[in-house]
């Protein structure tokens, strides 16, 4: 049942009210214990203060915001409609003041089934008039507060100050075993009547006294059954600096274990070579670009490997840096090797490093899956030999296949794209050597500091003074006409250009142009007397690299495309870049298409296309809430983009909006998922349970302190694996 650290270890099918289906039901979602259960945390709560009376909604509709109801289900109906023989789903329900219903367009089938009569329900959503002026919900959300069975429903406690409901996270089918948010409710309360009192202490009395920490075991309790808003917060907050202190505590003996390593090779060269190219360079580096390099050098002088991370917004010359380093490597005897994410990017660093060293008596090969035998066998003998230098290629470089005689540099170019065993590879294939990664997606602070937190950050912060900044303008359909003619004047001036779509085929759900019909559309009706090429993610490689040879070498005016070109493709002629349906791109996906023109000498432009009308569409399990919810991201990332060309500024606004999880690969970087944590609300418990998890280990790098025995437990037994994963990211 329990283990030596209090742990919960019970079956949940032992739990009042959980039996073997909904077991498996929960073993689908990692919930396999009761522990896991009660870190189940609520999506949100219900409390009295947020609940209208359905005769008040008319003085709610024009603030268009969502508000809750609490009515019972008293009818329920399908009705057809004519023009297209769809099927509505209508609930009737009423409270003490009245009657409303909603209305459901799509998903007649799951609904018919989904409610019973005199059921009690919290539906949410922003109300609307029907077409008789009366208030009505469309696609609303729900909660189950009361079946017809209960006798003590949760729904009585809302009629007492300050009740408060918990709201938890369910899908079609943890329904289907009973488990939408009351059947949580149910089992969680069962669970913690049970087993609170085995819950045991995670953190020291030092820093829960420290930092005002309430004890774990009434965190849990309340973070699900809060007494108070108040409670609520205390609970919360002493859950969220658990979470993060533990994965900080993963990065700081992640990064003690890397100063434990000793580099395999010593660097004795001064820089011949590397000066040489400085010196070479038809610019000047920037005051950040010869401070990261600074940094860089200080890490080659150290005995031990460096582990460092280059954050740098697109165009501020970050492969210059990774080039230097890479002569470093090379004059000391060692070889180097550039890891990129695409054939397409691996072929322009190629292409941009040999034209860089091409007065240098230096062997830089390319290594790309679609190569001859022969050539490919001559690449893999000169790496193999020590021979080649410098190699720049896809993943692969890390095939069992490919030795190298002395790797000593591993530079990984937008190392987001890389899974962490990728990653591991690459590095396995020297003696502890140094590694150095690259983004261009800036990173705020507080998820460097949770991602990366092992790693040497550097930042260059500073484009050169020659870059002419992009000129972004928010634009709707009816401008189009006039945005082509705009291309037509930049074309006739020698210029190039983008026209970027989310889609390439017609999608049945959503109303987006397919690239490849308006390709042709464009061909045929708008740019007849220009030469355009389509590119997208269905072609294959060869049939890419030579549409974009084609573009490079201006044989191509027009190039429309896919995101495919998101990352690293170096044109300087395109001046212009055109995004269609801009409002279903993500933020630092824009970011990245604006980053391929202004590249060369003349001013460049980036023109965002908003067509807001799909979000009105009705679509299976959206509500009127997420309708609102989604046109407000929309607006608010195109805002964005049309204020700033700032990268910082503009990932900040993208993790508010999207989370970690979403905005950069956490999945694969060996740490684990935050559950209640936000990185970008958080910020002051980031700091705080970073500055005590490094402190800790610093002065207990065992954790052997009698202080420190629960957090040593702790971490044993949830997160040894993960550091495993983690040693290798």
């Amino acid at each position: 049942m329990l283990d030596r650290t209090g742990n919960v270890h019970i079956p949940l099918q032992y739990i009042k009210g959980v039996g073997p289906k909904r077991a498996a039901a929960l073993g689908e979602i990692e919930i396999h214990e009761v522990t896991d259960l009660f870190h189940y945390y609520p999506r949100g709560y219900l409390d009295r203060s947020q609940i209208v009376r359905i005769s008040d909604l008319r003085a709610h509709l024009a603030k268009r915001e969502p508000v809750t109801i609490i009515a019972e289900v008293i009818r329920q109906e399908a009705r057809r409609v004519r023009k297209s023989n769809r099927l509505l789903f209508l609930l009737n329900v009423k409270d003490e003041s009245g009657f409303l219903t909603c209305v459901w367009f799509e998903g007649y089938q799951w609904y018919k089934d989904a409610f019973e009569i005199g059921e009690l329900l919290a539906l949410s959503a922003v109300p609307t008039l029907d077409k008789t002026g009366r208030p009505q919900f469309v696609h609303p959300q729900f909660d189950r507060l009361k079946s017809v069975e209960e006798d003590e429903p949760d729904w009585g406690k809302l009629f007492n100050t300050g009740g408060i409901i918990p709201k938890y996270r369910s899908g079609a089918d943890l329904e289907k075993a009973g488990l939408d948010s009351r059947g949580f409710r149910r089992i969680i309360r069962n669970a913690l009547k049970s087993y609170i009192n085995s819950i045991t202490e995670t953190l020291p009395e030092g820093i829960l006294k420290k930092y005002s920490l309430i004890p774990l075991k009434d965190a849990v309790r309340a973070v699900h059954f809060p007494e108070s808003f108040q409670e609520l917060e205390q609970a919360r907050a002493r859950l969220k600096f658990e979470e993060l202190f533990f994965l900080q505590l993963i990065l700081a003996i992640r990064k003690n274990i890397s100063k434990l390593e000793v580099r395999g090779f010593h660097y004795a060269a001064a820089g011949k070579l590397s000066n040489q190219l400085i010196e070479s360079l038809p610019f000047k580096l920037t005051d950040a670009q010869k401070r990261v390099w600074k940094e860089i050098e200080n890490d080659f002088h150290s005995a031990y490997p460096m582990n460092r991370l280059l954050q740098g917004d697109v165009g501020s010359g970050k492969t210059i840096i990774a080039l230097l380093a890479a002569l470093r490597a090379m004059e000391n005897g060692l070889q180097a090797a550039f890891m990129a994410p695409t054939e397409i990017l691996a072929g322009q660093h190629y292409q941009t490093i040999t034209q860089f060293l091409q007065e240098m008596p230096v062997n830089v090969r390319l290594l790309i899956g679609g190569q001859r035998k022969k050539l490919r066998e001559d690449i893999m003998e000169d790496i193999r030999a020590g021979n080649a230098q410098l190699v720049v290629g896809t993943h692969a470089l890390v095939e069992g296949k490919v030795e190298f005689a002395r790797l000593g540099l591993v530079i990984v170019d937008e190392q987001h794209r890389f899974g962490v065993l990728q990653r591991a590879e690459l590095r396995e294939k020297g003696i502890n050597p140094d590694v150095l990664v690259m983004t261009a997606t800036p990173i705020p602070r507080t998820l460097a500091m949770t991602l990366y937190g092992d790693l040497d950050v550097s930042v260059i912060d500073q484009l050169p003074s020659s870059r002419i900044p992009i000129r972004t303008g928010l634009r709707t359909e009816k401008e189009k006409p006039k945005i082509f003619d705009f291309i037509r004047q930049e074309i006739r001036k020698g210029r190039q250009a983008y026209i970027v779509f989310p889609l390439i085929e017609e999608s049945e759900k959503i109303d987006l142009k397919a690239a490849i019909q308006e390709y042709e559309y464009l061909q045929k009706e708008v740019f007849q007397e220009f030469r355009l090429g389509l590119l997208h993610g269905r072609m294959k490689t060869e049939e890419k690299d030579a549409v974009m040879q084609k573009f490079t070498k201006n044989e191509y005016q027009i190039l429309v495309t896919t995101t495919v070109i998101e990352v690293g493709i170096d044109i300087p002629n395109a001046t212009i870049m055109l995004v269609e349906n801009a409002e279903r791109f993500g933020l630092s996906q824009l970011h990245q298409l604006r980053g391929r023109v202004g590249r060369g000498a003349e001013q460049s432009y980036c023109i965002l296309i908003a067509n807001y009308g799909w979000y009105e569409k009705p679509q299976r399990g959206r509500t009127g809430e997420d309708v609102v919810e989604q046109k407000a991201l929309a607006a608010r990332r195109l805002e964005t983009m049309a204020s700033t060309t700032d990268g910082f500024k503009i990932a900040e606004v993208d993790l508010q909006l999207r989370g970690p999880g979403e905005f950069f690969g956490t999945r694969q970087s060996g740490i684990p998922e935050l559950k209640i944590a936000d990185l970008a609300a958080d910020t002051e418990i980031v700091v705080a349970a970073r500055k005590e998890a490094f402190a800790m280990i610093h002065d207990d790098p065992q954790l052997r302190h009698p202080d420190h025995a629960c957090v040593r437990n702790q971490f044993e037994i949830k997160f040894k694996s993960v550091l495993e994963l983690g040693k290798i990211g």
